[in-house]
């Protein structure tokens, strides 16, 4: 199960720890076992990955989420010409072949 990619579940475990102390806390402590709990299936993974739980509900503090800087190769895109034409200003946006990156 990949939670990034699925918003219902990350809305019910939202919505579950707003309402449940306990959840919440078994959440932050233990994610990956709280989270297969709730899901009833394996939560996977990849290798070198962890989850991590951080309670933003205090609405007096203003949370900075600092994410990971990105990869040199993440950052090196090669454009194709109408992306090139479209970044340029000669090109037209509805006519232009696939996204940018």
């Amino acid at each position: 199960m990949d939670l990034s990619k699925d918003s219902k579940s990350l809305n019910e475990i939202i919505y579950k720890a707003w309402d449940d102390a306990s959840f919440k806390n078994n959440l932050i402590n233990s994610p990956v076992s709280t989270l297969q709990g709730l899901l009833g299936k394996d939560v996977k993974l990849p290798t070198g990955k962890k989850i991590a739980v951080v309670d933003q509900s205090d609405d007096t503090t203003f949370f900075i989420n600092i994410p990971a800087k990105p990869k040199k190769e993440e950052l090196d895109v090669e454009l194709n010409e109408a992306q090139l034409d479209f970044i340029s200003g000669g090109g037209d946006p509805i006519r232009t072949q696939g996204p940018i990156g």
